[in-house]
């Protein structure tokens, strides 16, 4: 059910853009997440682009928005569906009753995503189209890939994360993508290299399904037995990503709930 919003007027300022990332111990996870916005902002100067974090990081969530007046949608640089998503944010949103606001769909699933993991795949040493290893048509001549992702006791974040495999699978040419998971979701990325090689693969990459660096990317990355992908970071498509599930949000008939709604755990999708 979507909670009642007061629609904005016609002449009022755009929303700011509030990026909810998650935070990390990994000094390079900020530095990343800054870099993207960066991106997003020059894609739209004039545009109100905040950064707020679930935690380990400053500003956190409510910091940034008991500085907002008016209205904001919160972006989580989030991949899937998972707690922080589905409670956290909103949660975030109702202590911050003098918003109006709403919350957009995390990054993941789409199309874009797989466009940023091939890059990153390519940037870290994955082979041409068509290429196969020398004298070899068989499986073991074809790379494979495990997609290694944080991991979620919620069940959609798992869905998501299999969509977003399917997707690159499509834009690898058909290369095998087996999800895997750094905690709180099987298989890991050990044993969906196990898998794959059970399977004749011998050339398995880790893509890293994760918006920063950070403790779970480099966990997975060790695990690779052939090239590890860097995470997504502040790729081109990462950002206009960011700008999509913003505009996505406020498509026309969305409308922004007023400060006066009570709490609720509504995410819009």
């Amino acid at each position: 059910m979507t909670p009642h919003r007061a629609a904005l007027p016609q002449a009022a300022a755009a929303p700011t853009l509030v990026a909810v990332a998650h935070g990390s111990r990994d000094p390079r996870a900020l530095r990343t997440v800054r870099e993207l916005l960066a991106r997003v902002r020059a894609r739209r100067p004039g545009l109100d682009v905040r950064l707020g974090h679930i935690e380990l990081n400053e500003p956190l969530l409510e910091e940034t928005l008991a500085g907002l007046r008016g209205a904001a949608v919160l972006v989580p640089l989030l991949l899937g569906r998972g707690h922080h998503v589905k409670v956290d944010l909103p949660d975030a949103l109702a202590a911050a009753p003098h918003l109006r606001g709403l919350i957009a769909a995390p990054l993941g699933p789409h199309p874009l995503l797989a466009t940023a993991l091939h890059a990153r795949l390519t940037e870290a040493g994955w082979p041409a189209p068509g290429h196969t290893a020398p004298g070899r048509t068989d499986a073991s001549g074809r790379p494979a890939v495990v997609l290694a992702a944080a991991g979620s006791r919620d069940p959609d974040s798992a869905a998501d994360t299999a969509r977003t495999a399917a997707l690159l699978t499509a834009r690898l040419g058909g290369a095998p993508v087996l999800p895997a998971y750094a905690s709180a979701a099987a298989p890991t990325v050990a044993d969906a290299v196990a898998a794959l090689r059970a399977r004749g693969h011998r050339r398995i990459a880790v893509a890293s399904y994760f918006t920063a660096p950070g403790r779970f990317a480099a966990l997975t990355a060790a695990a690779a037995p052939w090239i590890a992908a860097a995470p997504l970071g502040a790729h081109e498509a990462m950002a206009r990503l960011v700008l999509h599930r913003y505009d996505e949000a406020l498509r026309p008939g969305v409308t922004l709930r007023p400060p006066s709604a009570p709490r609720h755990r509504t995410v819009l999708v």
